[in-house]
């Protein structure tokens, strides 16, 4: 199994998961569970991808399966600080602008606070 490292914390609005490691088919089933288990409905899911070093086309499921579940259930999923092998994958098959993609987790978490500020002043 490739090694793998996820952490998560609550944010104002959502979760913050941090993947480390590898994402291929010996363990994209863990990242999976853990972005179902901790994903609410109407918040943001933000992973930080910053010590990702590697994703393989499992990976790639899992990320598009999530964004899906998680517009569905409106919300938002953001990715952060991809590094620069997983930046690839993502680029090369499309997925990169199909996916709210930010250079630092604090750009994203900036983000997801001016979407509940906005939101706010809807209401």
């Amino acid at each position: 199994m490739s090694p793998i490292s996820l952490d998560c914390r609550p944010l104002r609005g959502g979760v913050l998961i941090t993947v480390a490691g590898d994402i291929d088919a010996t363990n994209a089933g863990h990242v999976e569970t853990c972005i179902d288990r901790m994903r609410r409905p109407g918040q943001a899911v933000l992973l930080d991808l910053s010590g990702l070093r590697f994703m393989d086309s499992r990976g790639l499921h899992v990320l598009l399966r999530a964004h899906g579940d998680i517009r569905k259930q409106g919300g938002t999923m953001h990715l952060a600080a991809v590094a620069d092998t997983p930046a690839h994958v993502l680029r090369i098959t499309g997925v990169w602008d199909a996916l709210t993609i930010h250079p630092s987790v604090e750009e994203a978490i900036t983000a997801i606070h001016s979407r509940l500020d906005n939101l706010g002043d809807l209401a």
